[in-house]
Formats: structure tokens, C-alpha cells, sequence
């Protein structure tokens, strides 16, 4: 009896739900077949909104399942972020797969299932409950990516993202058994005080394998090669899911491990983050500059998102963890309605991927145009839309705890990347018109409207997500 009380089920009430309804849409998919994938996949939004509302109604903090999970402020706001981004992708997927002829139910259950394992990656307290939810996320994730497996580029993605997502798990599982081989557990709690003193040659070892596992997750350089072929070949409805949600549970992922059971290593994991977050920023910076393909731009673009999100993280500070929770969010917003409007590019009912294909769009959609100009300025970091101030919070924190020469580069490579942000507003509003895109589905629409007005105007509401955004950075240092 005290065994199971032990497990505290009361705080993974979120990832419950999410398991319980998985498996239960599962049968029905099984037993209604492709003819059930509308309602599966609204079954699955409806899932995640109950999720967020029992990760937002649910204030407890605590350990559940032995130590093994861990509930707080922080993996509240992460889920949350991740949840909302997970719904928004799961319901455009399903009007823009219907319209390519790809009706099945996998997609929106496997998209489910990837969420609950990004919930059990946020609230890991332990390497092997860390490689449990990472691993659930990423087996469904590259399913998801060769979901069209009657085109090439779609099955090309899939194996691509599993020969070298197998490679990153096996550097993160190199790397946890290192640690666990030098320190005698797995436990963060356990790690954290094992790591008080001077650690050793091995523990180092093993955090540099454990840091580019998860490097890999968030398509971080020098582990970012999977990112443009990926994000190119996927549907581009899947290609805005693999963009928004699992980027948030990685990152906060990465965050826990290093401020929790490493927080007393910082001067060694610090040099890691500094050059991965000053590579990733320059490669995202410069590699986007010869792109055609705008799907290929948006995988450099999110490669320097990810450096820019690991300033925060190096500061090592909650000033830090702040910027980074708050700049995920903001980026989400700003990825998931990039990518509306590159699922609304379509002539004659086929998609179109070119940059030169947004040519003239301000003559003949004028929406459409202003709509991805903001996006693209707020990326670009342009005040006062929303990327501004994102890009403020870490760079701050950044200076706060002395790491100038990294702001500098920082500021220096958001200089860099506007200019191919501008070079797409460029071509919109001043190149020649060419065949005019097909109507705006109602679906994205009202995506690209709900984007539009958040990244414009978030900033007049923007006080209460801070205050929640550091109290969850808070939260973490604390425990």
C-alpha cells in the first residue's frame, strides 16, 4: 500500500488522460478505420485542451511514480506551450492532409501520442525516465514524417530522422550510462547531490554525450543535418508539428537536466552551450541566405531560433530560464503561423514550396502578404512585434551574468538573418505578380488571424505571461 501512494498519481493527472485517451482512440480507429480520422483527430484536440486545463487548474508540486516525475511551475508552462502548439497543428493538419488525398487515423493519434511523450520528457526526473518519454515522442515523430508513403521525399524524411535520430539516442544512452557508471544512479536528486564536490573525468564525459544527444532534439549545430532534408520532405502540415511543439519539450527538457542534477557543473556544460548556441546561430544566420525552398529556410531559420533560445540557457540564471521559456513561446507562435501561410501557398489545389512562388502576393492577397511580413519582421527580431521581445529577454540575461561577447554575436547574427526575412517581404511586395494562390480555408484563417494578433499586439497583454513565465523559471531553481 505504501508503494502505490509512493506513485502520487495525482500529479501526472495530465499524462493519465493523455494515455488513457490515446489507447481508447486507438480502438476506435482500429475498429472505424480512415472513416473515423476526423473524429479521432478532433478527439485528439479536445484531448490536449483537457490536458492543458488540468495542467493549468492543477497548482500541486511535487514528485510522482517513485521520483521517477516531477511537477511544477515550470513543466506546467512548457506543457502548456507545448499542448496549445500540438492542438493547432493536429487541426490544420487534418484540412491540409484531406485536400493532399491523405486521409488516415494514425496521423493525429501518433501526433497525440508524441504529446504525451513530450509531457513525460518536460516533467523527467530521472535519465531513464528522460530516455522513456524522449523516446516515445521520437518513435511517433518519425512515423508522423513518412506518413505519405507514396512519395519519395516523404519516406526520404522518415528515414532519415530515424537513422539518425537511433544515432543521438544512442550518444544520449553512451552518455546516461557514463554518469550513472561514475555517480552509482540515476536519479536527478540523487545526481545533484553527487555532483557537489569536483566531479570527475567520467561524469564530464558523459554530460558532453548527454548534452549532444539532446542537442540532436532540437536540431541544435553540430547535430542539426536532419533538420532542412526533414522539414522539406514531411508534409508541411508535419513539418509545422515537428517545428513548434517537440522543440519547446526538448528545450525545457535540456534546461531541467542541466540546471537540476548538473546545476553544480555549469562551468563545464556552460562552454558546451556558449559554442553550440554561437554555431547555430551563425549557421541559421548564414545557410538561410541561399535557400529557394521556403520550407528549407524555416528549418536554417529554426536552427538559429534554437541558438538564440540558448543564450537564455547558458546565462545559467532565472533571468535566463525566462528569457528561454519566454522566447519559446513567443516562437511557436511565430512558426505556426509561418507555416499557415506556407500551407495556404497552393495553385490549382497543389502546393508550391519556392520563395519566388510568393512573388506579387500583396497585389492579389493582400492579407496573406501583411499577414507573413509580420512574421517575418518579428522573427527578424523588428520591434515592437513580439520576436523583439523575446530576443531582449535572453540577451539581457545573457549580459547579466557577464556573457558579452555572446549577446554581441547574438545581436550581430539577428543582423545577419534579416535579411532574408526582409528578402521575402521584398519579393511579396514588390516583385511582379504571378498566378494568385488558391482561397484561404476557414481552418487557417483563423490560425493566421489568432498569429497575427499575438505576435502584433501581445505585448499590451504581455505582463501576466511574464509573471507566470518567471515563476516557472523560479520553480525550477528551486527544486
Amino acid at each position: 500500500m505504501e508503494s502505490f501512494v509512493s506513485l502520487n498519481l495525482g500529479l501526472a493527472r495530465p499524462e493519465i488522460f493523455l494515455a488513457v485517451a490515446s489507447l481508447a482512440l486507438l480502438v476506435l480507429g482500429a475498429w472505424g478505420g480512415d472513416r473515423s480520422t476526423r473524429l479521432i483527430g478532433w478527439a485528439s484536440v479536445a484531448s490536449l485542451v483537457i490536458a492543458i486545463a488540468l495542467t493549468a487548474t492543477d497548482g500541486a508540486a511535487g514528485l510522482a511514480f517513485n521520483g521517477l516525475f516531477v511537477a511544477d511551475a515550470f513543466a506546467a508552462f512548457a506543457k502548456i506551450v507545448a499542448f496549445g502548439a500540438a492542438a493547432v497543428a493536429i487541426i490544420v493538419a487534418l484540412d491540409q492532409m484531406a485536400r493532399d488525398g491523405v486521409v488516415r487515423f494514425e496521423l493525429p493519434l501518433l501526433m497525440l501520442l508524441a504529446s504525451l511523450g513530450m509531457a513525460l520528457m518536460i516533467s523527467a526526473n530521472d535519465l531513464i525516465a528522460l530516455y522513456v518519454g524522449l523516446e516515445l515522442q521520437s518513435l511517433a515523430l518519425y512515423v508522423v514524417a513518412a506518413i505519405r508513403r507514396d512519395t519519395v521525399k516523404s519516406t526520404e524524411a522518415g528515414l532519415k530522422y530515424f537513422v539518425l535520430g537511433a544515432l543521438s539516442s544512442g550518444m544520449l544512452l553512451y552518455g546516461s550510462s557514463l554518469i550513472y557508471g561514475f555517480s552509482g544512479s540515476t536519479s536527478f536528486e540523487t545526481l545533484a547531490a553527487a555532483l557537489a564536490g569536483e566531479p570527475s573525468l567520467g561524469l564530464i564525459v558523459g554530460l558532453v554525450f548527454l548534452c549532444a544527444g539532446l542537442a540532436f532534439k532540437i536540431s541544435a549545430v553540430p547535430f542539426h543535418m536532419w533538420t532542412p532534408d526533414v522539414y522539406e520532405g514531411a508534409p508541411t502540415p508535419i513539418t509545422a508539428f515537428f517545428a513548434a511543439a517537440p522543440k519547446v519539450a526538448a528545450m525545457a527538457l535540456f534546461a531541467r537536466v542541466l540546471i537540476g542534477p548538473f546545476g553544480e557543473m555549469d562551468d563545464q556544460w556552460r562552454q558546451i552551450i556558449v559554442v553550440v548556441a554561437v554555431l547555430s546561430m551563425i549557421l541559421g544566420a548564414v545557410a538561410a541566405i541561399a535557400q529557394k525552398n521556403i520550407k528549407r529556410l524555416m528549418a536554417y531559420s529554426s536552427i538559429g531560433n534554437v541558438g538564440y533560445a540558448l543564450v537564455g540557457l547558458a546565462a545559467g540564471t532565472a533571468a535566463g530560464i525566462n528569457g528561454l521559456l519566454l522566447y519559446m513561446a513567443i516562437y511557436v507562435v511565430m512558426t505556426i503561423g509561418a507555416f499557415a501561410v506556407i500551407m495556404a501557398m497552393r495553385r490549382q489545389g497543389q502546393g508550391v514550396e519556392e520563395i519566388s512562388d510568393l512573388a506579387g502576393l500583396s497585389q492579389s492577397q493582400r492579407g496573406l502578404a501583411v499577414a507573413l511580413a509580420i512574421f517575418m519582421f518579428s522573427m527578424a527580431g523588428i520591434p515592437p512585434l513580439a520576436g523583439f521581445f523575446g530576443k531582449f529577454f535572453v540577451f539581457n540575461a545573457a549580459i547579466a551574468a557577464g556573457l558579452y561577447g555572446l549577446a554581441v554575436i547574438g545581436v550581430l547574427t539577428s543582423v545577419v538573418s534579416a535579411f532574408y526575412y526582409i528578402r521575402i517581404v521584398k519579393v511579396m511586395f514588390f516583385d511582379p505578380a504571378t498566378t494568385p494562390f488558391d482561397r484561404v480555408p476557414g481552418t487557417l484563417r483563423a490560425v493566421l488571424i489568432a498569429s497575427v494578433v499575438v505576435i502584433s499586439f501581445g505585448f499590451l497583454a504581455g505582463g501576466p505571461v511574464i509573471e507566470l513565465s518567471t515563476a516557472a523559471a523560479d520553480s525550477l531553481f528551486a527544486g
